[in-house]
């Protein structure tokens, strides 16, 4: 199983999460189809001390049973998911697949 990360850093830039819970997510789920087992979506509000901004202003987590498997369905598709990406944020995102362990 994998683990694929879009990590947005909390640059200070605006993000719309009203729209990419309502139309982007949904969109992403639609096209990626069954090859996506699972999607969540987090929301940063702290950094370890008290006050302190996260590292990351939204993360979303999606699983897959391997790269292999995120590739294809992600490849016919990301033209279209990658060019959603400024209806909502012009935060670029930084991906990483992660093999899960635990």
């Amino acid at each position: 199983m994998v683990k694929v990360s879009v990590l947005y850093p909390n640059e200070g830039g605006s993000f719309n999460m009203d729209y990419y819970l309502k139309s982007h997510i949904p969109m992403v789920q639609k096209r990626l189809g069954p090859a996506c087992k699972q999607v969540t979506v987090e929301e940063g509000v702290s950094g370890t001390d008290p006050g302190s901004k996260p590292a990351f202003s939204v993360t979303a987590h999606m699983l897959f049973d391997s790269a292999d498997a995120f590739r294809a369905a992600f490849g016919p598709n990301a033209a279209e998911i990658l060019s959603d990406i400024p209806n909502y944020t012009a935060i670029q995102p930084i991906v990483q697949i992660s093999e899960v362990k635990l």
